[in-house]
């Protein structure tokens, strides 16, 4: 006689949500140039930077090649003087300390003649640098607005601060990043996805066009966005469209033992038995310890078997099956489906293992 067992292991998948980002507020610059007069290095001078804000003085100075180096000094408008071993003043200018495209470094050289010297930068150059520190405060004033929402867990106040920070730098594909993890905090699937549909290409032309990137990190984070974007469709019930980017995923991920096990979820709550039995060797593979895998890849195997009975009355499974159900107990044998494994085990005959709850005290 042919019996068909039909047995639905799990209705709720599980998943790893990336960590929300928080950036950190850059208020002070490195400052660093050479101090010349008439193309020869001026060594022994101070140099010494004025807040016009404060009057608060940063003085720094230059070794025998005329080069100096500083910390520490607050984005802002600032008198720039050059004073000469002897104390002879050699040179002021009005300067802007600030923070542009991402770095606080900024060089400023200085050429001193006889009578006085012209700064390196043009007018155009320092209106430009004045625009970009006006522009750094700006954005400095958002990052804390969302550090302190995301702090209080404000999730909304987050997402509309998010939006803010993208229009004022639509390049940064970290906020479009940050702000689909927004949208998916709030429940809103259906603009996560859009988002992620969005700034993942803008992520991967960046890994290539841009000298700065870092390979490794922007592939993690493309990873991350592909999760998240397949735990959006898991909400929204498109579990084809959850596979694809779950698979996207784990093509990225160094660490893929997420991705693999997200798919063996979502295949098996997909009724894919054999694109679940495959998952969950991989995200076994990944990670041996990860009880669950085993768990859904007993049910899968189950699924896959032809509903058989041997003439001892026990159910006919496939082969693997008796060993992923043991593996389970072994790694929980107290888990929550642990009832359930023993149950089945019971229904193929097979020998329930019982010490492992002691190996585990021990």
């Amino acid at each position: 006689m042919k019996t068909k067992w039909t047995y639905v292991a799990m209705t709720t998948v599980f998943f790893l949500l990336g960590a929300v980002t928080a950036w950190s507020q850059a208020t002070s610059a490195r400052v660093e140039g050479t101090i010349t007069a008439a193309g020869k290095p001026v060594a022994d001078a101070q140099v010494v930077f004025t807040s016009r804000d404060n009057g608060k003085a940063y003085k720094f100075k230059t070794d025998k090649n005329g080069q100096y180096f500083g910390y520490g000094v607050p984005f802002g408008n600032y008198d720039q003087e050059i004073i000469s071993a002897t104390g002879d003043k050699l040179y002021k200018k009005g300067v802007s300390i600030v923070s542009e495209n991402g770095t606080t470094l900024n060089k400023l050289s200085v050429d001193v003649t006889s009578g006085g010297g012209q700064p390196t930068v043009s007018k155009e150059e320092y209106e430009k640098l004045k625009a970009e520190h006006d522009k750094g405060v700006s954005m400095n004033a958002l990052i804390g607005q969302y550090n302190t929402a995301m702090q209080a867990k404000n999730w909304q106040g987050a997402s509309d601060t998010l939006k803010q920070m993208i229009a004022a730098e639509p390049n940064r594909w970290e906020y479009q990043q940050a702000l689909g993890g927004m949208q998916m905090n709030l429940g809103n699937y259906e603009e996560a996805v859009a988002t992620f549909e969005k700034v993942i290409p803008v992520a991967e032309n960046a890994s290539k066009t841009d000298p700065k990137a870092d390979p490794a990190k922007t592939k993690a984070a493309l990873a991350q966005m592909y999760t998240n974007e397949g735990n959006a469709y898991i909400k929204l019930k498109k579990n084809n469209e959850a596979v694809a980017a779950f698979t996207k995923a784990a093509e990225l991920d160094p660490n893929p033992a997420t991705a693999y096990w997200n798919l063996c979820a979502t295949a098996y709550n997909s009724n894919d038995m054999k694109g679940a039995s495959a998952a969950c060797d991989k995200a076994i593979a990944a990670d041996p310890n990860k009880a669950d895998a085993y768990f859904i890849k007993g049910s899968a195997l189950i699924g896959l078997s032809e509903g058989k009975l041997d003439s001892n009355g026990h159910y006919i499974a496939l082969p693997g099956t008796k060993e992923a159900f043991n593996k389970y107990l072994e790694l929980a044998p107290d888990g929550p489906h642990a009832g359930e494994v023993k149950q089945m085990m019971e229904m193929l005959g097979a020998k329930i293992e019982t010490s492992y709850k002691e190996k585990k005290k021990k």
